[in-house]
């Protein structure tokens, strides 16, 4: 709370423009009616801009039920501007990739994924300490990023309604002293990206040396002989579960062109060294590494004033092997119709996630007013249907109706 009185006092001496918005947001949940979320917002945006630097400083407040209060500073970054180039430097978020609702190459920023996939997708996006620096050529950027501290996605806190167990054979102690990656110059992470925009396409290949944002989960085995039997028999008695973050290297790219009044998308990348849960005895820590691949090829158009988007997503696991926890093949695919009425101040939505290797789907119907150009207010629903093995047919339990109330200065 202090530092956003100190802001606000440095912006009103310095004259800088502060944006921002105020919101209610309560969801229920359709199964039992009780309130799956309850949660006030103050998001607030100090700006200035000159010639040759600017900064920005986005604060934000939320007040979860009567007794939580969270803060974030989601963004404080310092900009310079030179003839060639810029250089950023603070915490940010950085968005890559041409892909809408899922993450390919969009991996600089962390997500918080503490209820799940639901908030707005800038909200999700975590702010990271980094160092960004692009340099144009024409119509082309090189963008390199340097971020010299770790920041792991966030997930649900044991209790919540989004937090799902993983399935242990056995009754599971953790072991949390390898789940911290020190902060030193060795565990930086570096990003490398080239863009550019022709007359026909839109494409950008990029590079990275990270590390995964969530933690692989080592499983040590225990157990004890059961002496009744000749020879003895191995009882399981129990597991020791260690997370622990891993490097990763990943190459890849996205593409965007016009054909025929059609956008065709396209966005793919290569992850080298990623563990996987395993089933097989002999692997050690129930793991094996491998790489996969991940992509998505999306198509977006306009039919009678209704914007209409659809995406394929597949995650392909290479030198696959009998015993991984994950399919070999998962496919997904995305559906999104928008349509504006009453001269662009109602809107109609309709989003969803659609599994195709395990039928299940999550379909988020919207609508939302504009009384003006700052007071919207939204009613909307998130519902989970299918196989409860799927990944939003787990939460099942969880469909819900929620209303959000909106103003924006």
């Amino acid at each position: 709370m202090l530092t956003v009185f100190f802001i606000t006092v440095a912006a009103l001496q310095a004259q800088v423009d502060i944006s921002g918005f105020v919101r209610t947001y309560e969801g229920a949940k359709v199964k039992d009616g009780d309130f799956s979320i309850v949660q006030q917002t103050v998001n607030l945006n100090f700006e200035k801009r000159g010639e040759k630097v600017a900064f920005k400083a986005n604060p934000m407040l939320y007040y979860y039920n009567t007794d939580s209060l969270v803060f974030r500073m989601r963004e404080v970054y310092m900009d310079m501007y030179f003839k060639n180039f810029d250089l950023r430097v603070g915490k940010q978020q950085i968005v890559w990739g041409k892909a809408d609702g899922v993450f390919i190459t969009d991996i600089v920023s962390p997500l918080n994924l503490t209820e799940f996939l639901l908030p707005d997708f800038d909200e999700i996006r975590i702010g990271v300490l980094a160092a960004k620096f692009d340099y144009y050529l024409g119509n082309s950027t090189i963008e390199a990023i340097w971020k010299p501290v770790f920041t792991p996605n966030e997930l649900p806190a044991p209790g919540s309604i989004w937090a799902v167990q993983p399935d242990f054979p056995a009754p599971p102690t953790f072991d949390w002293s390898k789940s911290k990656v020190d902060y030193n110059l060795g565990n930086g992470s570096y990003y490398l990206k080239f863009s550019t925009m022709t007359s026909n396409i839109d494409f950008d290949v990029m590079g990275a040396y990270t590390w995964d944002a969530s933690p692989t989960m080592h499983v040590e085995k225990h157990f004890a002989f059961d002496t009744t039997t000749m020879p003895p028999t191995p009882v399981l008695t129990g597991l020791t579960v260690t997370p622990e973050y891993h490097r990763l290297w990943v190459g890849g790219g996205s593409f965007s062109t016009e054909i025929a009044g059609f956008i065709l998308r396209g966005e793919a990348a290569y992850y080298n060294g990623k563990y996987f849960q395993t089933t097989d005895p002999k692997a050690q820590d129930a793991l094996v590494k491998k790489d996969y691949l991940n992509y998505v090829v999306g198509l977006d158009f306009n039919v009678g004033g209704v914007k209409l988007s659809g995406q394929f997503i597949q995650k392909l696991i290479l030198d696959y092997e009998d015993g991984i926890t994950e399919d070999k093949n998962a496919s997904m695919g995305t559906f999104l119709a928008h349509y504006d009425a009453l001269r662009e101040t109602l809107h109609l939505e309709l989003f969803s996630y659609v599994g195709i290797t395990t039928p299940n789907a999550l379909i988020r119907p919207k609508i939302s007013y504009d009384f003006d150009d700052s007071f919207n207010i939204l009613l909307g629903g998130n519902i989970f249907v299918g196989d409860r093995d799927g990944w939003f047919g787990q939460y099942q339990d969880n469909t819900m109706v929620y209303m959000k109330i909106k103003y924006s200065f």
